[in-house]
């Protein structure tokens, strides 16, 4: 069997430190290079081979691609929604131009194939909130969503014109245990398990009926591998695919926690993040993932809640 050599260019981020470990599980350590600005998350380093690299410099990527004779290139390097509204150009510079270096790179044919993740941000306040579609109105009111919106004209872009073969999903908002929040809007929903388990209370910063769509880290990371191994002639939609699981307000994430944790508590002072989450769906249509390769999700907020608790514990 031919190995398929795989750059993560991202790797010590929030969705990139565990798909690395899930693809070194799979093609083999050797396989699966890591890469990031900086060193992050120790196990990355230090199960495998790692490089130093800014995504922003086309040369040092095109290097890294050769050196490795890449032949898959998973993009998990992006300044996140409310991070990003605090540096918008710096936003918009790192979340365009890397991905041009790779879509450049693979339309040169030095890249089989491209992983690049788009988000829930795309939508904005005039996008119909509830069972949100795949094809519907898109005027995203953040540099993130904006970044994201282009970024997926951009792909579809690079398969029409030049046959790119790049493979995109919207995250709703992710739940993990292994790494802290970064930066993300919907982070209340990391941030409130570690403070439920340090504090047994947490403040948060969106209304308690903020209802937002989310999934738990494992059922992102099984989407992020079955769209990259499904067969090319199945994954119909080139711009980026909707994904989803559940859907909770922060009310409902606390009463779900308290049945777990008795005493837990509490409260509310929304900031700026209220607006951006306000301007976002409450809930995706997933259909056209389900039916073109296969997606489903495996947990809900029940279940989820107990796995983070008990791993957090």
């Amino acid at each position: 069997m031919e190995t398929t050599k795989i750059l993560i260019i991202g790797a010590c981020g929030q969705i990139g430190s565990e798909l690395t470990l899930k693809l070194r599980e799979i093609y083999g350590i050797d396989n699966v290079i890591a890469s990031d600005i900086r060193k992050g998350e120790q196990e990355v380093f230090q199960t495998g081979p790692f490089e130093l690299v800014d995504a922003m410099n086309f040369d040092a990527v095109a290097a890294l691609v050769d050196k490795y004779k890449i032949d898959e290139v998973y993009l998990m390097a992006a300044l996140l929604s409310a991070t990003a509204e605090k540096n918008p150009a710096f936003a918009w510079d790192l979340n365009m131009n890397s991905l041009f270096h790779v879509l450049n790179l693979a339309k040169e044919g030095k890249i089989k194939k491209i992983f690049w993740p788009s988000s829930i941000a795309v939508f904005g306040p005039t996008t119909p909130k509830h069972n949100t579609p795949q094809y519907t109105v898109m005027e995203p009111s953040t540099v993130y969503g904006i970044s994201k919106q282009a970024g997926e004209r951009w792909c579809e872009y690079y398969f029409n014109k030049y046959g790119v073969d790049v493979r995109s999903i919207r995250y709703p908002g992710l739940i993990s245990w292994k790494t802290p929040p970064g930066g993300g809007t919907t982070d209340y929903a990391v941030d409130i398990y570690y403070k439920a388990i340090s504090d047994n209370k947490y403040t948060c910063f969106l209304s308690e009926n903020t209802e937002l769509p989310m999934m738990y880290m494992d059922d992102a990371i099984r989407a992020t591998v079955g769209i990259m191994q499904a067969e090319k002639e199945n994954i119909r939609i080139r711009s980026s695919y909707n994904l989803a699981a559940m859907s909770f307000t922060p009310k409902e994430i606390a009463e779900a926690i308290t049945k777990e944790k008795a005493g837990f508590e509490i409260s509310y002072q929304p900031d700026f993040r209220q607006a951006i989450a306000d301007s976002w769906p409450s809930s995706i249509n997933d259909s056209s993932a389900r039916e073109d390769w296969g997606w489903e999700h495996d947990f809900d907020l029940e279940s989820m809640t107990k796995e983070m608790l008990k791993n957090l514990s």
